[in-house]
């Protein structure tokens, strides 16, 4: 038989077949029937605080108050410690847990992680920052790539879009430009021309079309052109050959002449075409120049002379539109309107002394003289005592002066009024015009004829004056 010892008591209810009150030796189910009824099972006690003694041999978990209650250190030297401490327990934690081999590459415990709240905030933050670092430096990597291009790009366009233009500018054909091409002439000679002429708007243009092209050489001799007519369209001009029979009048107009001597040189010069006809346009308004001003009606000093080839196309009216248009022209290249503003004058005051050195002047070398003593005369408030403003008042000179013509009532006359003339008094040459707006810096208010050539003796005093009038007077000159 086994021995069924019975444990000490460990508060656990015996088997329902044991019993008290009967002998070991019994075996089990003997007598059961005859024996006293089994005592009351004793109730169970309950485990201390609810729970069985191996629980209750466990400590609880301690639990973590609330933040509000932490006692945070109060200085640096305490969060030092604090941080050297959490150091040390995660070191402690790494050695234990890679003593005990469980090191499996799983995921890490949440419980038995090695970041610190604190240094895991500062990390995150230090990765934003690395973060926002990269995205400027591949802003500016980005930027540094586009104006790199941009760089290369844009005077490309610039460029193509300045010769585009060049090629066919706005606006549309102007009046009647009568071109010729001299013998030996080249490339770079005919654009030179054609930009003077105010055909085209840049040589440069040209010369870069003509070679893209393939284009020319060009035929010497007369050519019909347009002002604004284009690179495009001059070249497929040139590109026909000269004009034949609708350019063969010859137009020549001298410098100095009046509006109604050049009407006289039209008649003379161009048949079919009418003195009267050719003032009436001149004076109906229907052509200015740019330099004439709002209040001004003539066009007196503002046809440019020149030596002009007309097509039998064209009549009064159109003849005084290519003078004119010259004569604009000729003054845009002088820069009239900022060299007469340099030295105090408008530009039609400029065109006006222009025309006095115009008809005084018999050398090149003595018009920026004159000129020099028309500014210092003016300064002085001294009249400038020309002559030629007494032929304009008279219609022309054919007798020598007498005193009785320098007292003629008139704005024009230079003997009475210490002015300029209210306007010009004759045509002018480029030559003059560059004078009158550059003149010598020299302190001469004086001048008389001296040479058969031409030339004047100038003065800047009374007395000296007098004495080179004797001696031009000794000369014969005067």
């Amino acid at each position: 038989m086994t021995d069924r010892r019975v444990p000490p008591d460990d508060d656990l209810d015996p088997p329902e077949w044991v019993n008290t009150g009967a002998s070991s030796s019994h075996p089990p189910g003997a007598g059961l029937s005859e024996g006293p009824p089994p005592p009351e099972r004793r109730p169970r006690r309950p485990p201390p605080n609810g729970r069985s003694r191996r629980e209750a041999a466990t400590p609880p978990p301690r639990r973590r108050p609330p933040s509000s209650t932490v006692r945070r250190p109060d200085d640096a030297a305490a969060r030092a410690r604090t941080r050297t401490l959490a150091r040390g327990q995660r070191t402690e934690h790494d050695g234990l847990h890679h003593e005990g081999g469980h090191d499996d590459g799983g995921p890490a415990d949440p419980a038995h992680t090695d970041e610190v709240p604190g240094e895991t905030r500062a990390s995150r933050r230090a990765a934003e920052r690395a973060a926002r670092a990269e995205r400027k430096r591949r802003r500016r990597r980005n930027f540094a790539a586009l104006a790199i291009v941009a760089s290369l790009v844009v005077p490309f366009l610039v460029v193509g879009g300045w010769f585009v233009y060049q090629l066919n500018p706005p606006g549309g054909p102007g009046t009647v430009v009568q071109f010729e091409i001299e013998d030996g002439w080249g490339t770079d000679d005919i654009g030179n021309a054609l930009e003077r002429d105010g055909v085209i708007g840049s040589s440069l243009a040209f010369q870069l079309y003509v070679r893209v092209r393939s284009a020319g050489p060009f035929q010497d001799g007369p050519y019909q052109l347009r002002t604004n007519l284009g690179v495009r369209d001059a070249v497929e001009k040139l590109e026909t050959g000269p004009t034949q029979g609708a350019s063969d009048l010859e137009l020549t107009v001298p410098p100095g002449l009046t509006l109604a001597q050049i009407a006289d040189k039209v008649a003379e010069q161009l048949p079919g075409r009418d003195r009267d006809r050719f003032l009436e346009a001149a004076a109906s308004g229907a052509v200015r120049s740019k330099y004439q001003p709002p209040e001004v009606t003539s066009l007196e000093g503002l046809l440019f002379p020149d030596t002009y080839r007309i097509s039998r196309e064209e009549d009064e009216v159109a003849i005084v539109r290519r003078l004119v248009e010259t004569f604009d022209l000729k003054a845009d290249q002088v820069d009239l309107a900022n060299a007469a503003a340099a030295i105090g004058r408008t530009p039609y005051e400029a065109i006006t002394a222009a025309s006095l050195i115009e008809r005084e002047a018999g050398v090149e070398e003595d018009r920026p003289l004159i000129s020099a003593v028309i500014v210092n005369r003016l300064r002085d408030g001294m009249p400038l005592q020309i002559d030629a403003t007494l032929c304009f008042i008279k219609g022309g000179c054919t007798e020598p002066l007498t005193n009785a013509d320098k007292e003629l009532d008139s704005p024009y006359n230079t003997y009475k009024v210490a002015a300029l003339p209210p306007g010009p008094i004759s045509g002018v040459s480029e030559a003059s015009l560059r004078a009158s707006v550059a003149p010598a810096d020299v302190p001469y208010k004086f001048y008389v004829l001296f040479d058969e050539s031409g030339a004047h003796k100038f003065a800047v005093t009374n007395e000296e004056h007098d004495a080179n009038v004797r001696e031009a007077r000794a000369k014969g000159v005067l």
